[in-house]
């Protein structure tokens, strides 16, 4: 792992991302991570929860300072965390893919999420904080979450955490250094071309109901376009539509 990365190693902590938002102490010149063996309140998209088991899984954070980053191109970062963690899991495995707008799916299941928050200093982002949650090594699920899966449960192997993490941080670096450089148009276009259901229509729905469309897009604000049969493209900000899987 690269000395620009500052690692932090906690066991417990409510939540890694208010952790890391509070964190006072020397930062990494690349990025600061915090990881955690167990995480009290984890939170998952909306209102849904992160279920761990202790020691299993790996739940970090990471912050990091982009370099004139545009506000509008805000989104590159977590396209770029995505790509990293897809890129990593290609390696124990195939079908891997980014489901709009930073989830892992292994098929039509789910095994990586992340939340992100940014700050922001006039037109430019100041930093940007993602908090993910990896299932690696856990065999079962107790929570009411739809269609989790775990790395172990797709290799049939209990995975070597710690490698796994050092890999999705290497990488990471390496996509920072992108975004620095100002290849946002090459990190989306390498996104779209892992997203889930990138080809072909397929069933949404939003506050009026089900509708088939395809993906036409994800916009630099993070918005997906949709194209219907019929021809209307729809432009959503996420929580307003979902996939029917």
């Amino acid at each position: 792992m690269t000395e620009d990365i500052k690692l932090i190693r906690i066991d417990e902590t409510d939540s890694t991302n208010r952790y890391l938002d509070q964190y006072r102490g020397e930062e990494g010149r690349l990025m600061t991570v915090v990881t955690v063996e167990h995480q009290t309140a984890g939170r998952g998209q909306g209102t849904h929860t992160w279920e761990s088991e202790r020691g299993k899984n790996l739940l970090f954070t990471i912050k990091m300072h982009p370099t004139n980053l545009p506000l509008a191109r805000k989104y590159v970062v977590m396209q770029a965390e995505a790509l990293a963690i897809v890129k990593v899991l290609h390696r124990y495995g195939e079908a891997f893919k980014i489901k709009w707008p930073n989830d892992i799916y292994w098929h039509d299941k789910k095994i990586s999420g992340t939340l992100s928050e940014s700050s922001i200093s006039g037109n430019t982002i100041k930093s940007v904080i993602l908090g993910t949650g990896i299932n690696v090594n856990q065999e079962i699920f107790r929570s009411d979450a739809p269609n989790p899966i775990s790395l172990c449960s797709i290799t049939g192997r209990q995975i070597d955490k710690e490698e796994l993490l050092r890999e999705i941080l290497d990488t990471f670096a390496e996509y920072i250094k992108k975004v620095n450089g100002g290849e946002y148009d090459a990190i989306h276009e390498e996104y779209m071309q892992h997203l889930y259901r990138n080809t072909g229509y397929h069933k949404f729905k939003d506050a009026d109901g089900e509708f088939t469309a395809r993906i036409e897009d994800v916009m630099h604000d993070g918005k997906i376009a949709l194209r219907r049969q019929d021809g209307e493209r729809s432009e959503y900000d996420f929580c307003k539509v979902r996939f029917i899987i």
